[in-house]
C-alpha cells in the first residue's frame, strides 16, 4: 500500500529516497535486469570462461580469464565481479581468486584496476569493458598501476627475472586453460 496524500512514504533500502537521484536512474528491478543483460553481453565476449553468478546471485559473478600474452597466457585465472547494490551508479569490484604474481595485484587478489576506482567510473561502462580492463592488466603488467612495488621494481629493473619468475607461478597456480 503507497503512501496516501499528506502521507511521508516509507525510506528505501540503503539510505535512498524515492526522490533521490540514484532511485530514479536505477531502481532494484532495472538494476538487476542491467546487470543480467550485461551478464550475456559478456558471455559472448569470449575473454572470459563459465561466466556465472555465485550462489545465483546476479550481483556476484565468478568466471576464468583467458590471458593472450606470456608470462600468464599458459594458464586461466578464476576472478570474481562483484556489483554495488548502487550500480551503475558505483562501479563492480573485480577481485582475482587464482594467484597470481603480478604487481596490480595484491596478495588478497584486489587489483589496480583505475577503471573502476570512484574518480574514473561512469555509469554508462558496461561490465564487458570492467572485464576487457582486468584482461589487458594481465596481458601487459605496468609497472605504472601498482599495488606490489617490489614486483613493479622486479618488472622495471629485471623483466626477464620478472617474466621467469610469473610464468612458473601461473605452472603453479593457475587453473588449467579449458578447451576452446
Amino acid at each position: 500500500m503507497g503512501a496516501g496524500l499528506g502521507q511521508i512514504a516509507p525510506p528505501l533500502a540503503g539510505g535512498l529516497s524515492r526522490g533521490s537521484p540514484a532511485h530514479r536512474y536505477c531502481p532494484l528491478p532495472t538494476m538487476a535486469a542491467r546487470i543480467a543483460k550485461e551478464l550475456e553481453e559478456a558471455r559472448r565476449w569470449g575473454g572470459a570462461r563459465g561466466l556465472r553468478p555465485l550462489d545465483g546471485n546476479v550481483r556476484r559473478w565468478e568466471g576464468l580469464l583467458l590471458p593472450n600474452n606470456p608470462p600468464y597466457n599458459a594458464g586461466a585465472f578464476r576472478f570474481e565481479l562483484t556489483f554495488s547494490p548502487h550500480h551503475p551508479l558505483s562501479p563492480p569490484r573485480a577481485t582475482l581468486r587464482t594467484s597470481i604474481y603480478h604487481p596490480g595485484v595484491d596478495a588478497e587478489g584486489h587489483v589496480c584496476q583505475p577503471l573502476t576506482s570512484a574518480q574514473h567510473w561512469v555509469p554508462t561502462t558496461r561490465a564487458t569493458q570492467v572485464l576487457q580492463d582486468l584482461l589487458l592488466l594481465l596481458d601487459s603488467p605496468d609497472p605504472e598501476r601498482v599495488l606490489r612495488q617490489d614486483l613493479a621494481r622486479e618488472l622495471r629493473d629485471r623483466p626477464e627475472v620478472f617474466h621467469r619468475r610469473a610464468e612458473e607461478h601461473t605452472r603453479q597456480h593457475a587453473e588449467p586453460r579449458p578447451e576452446p
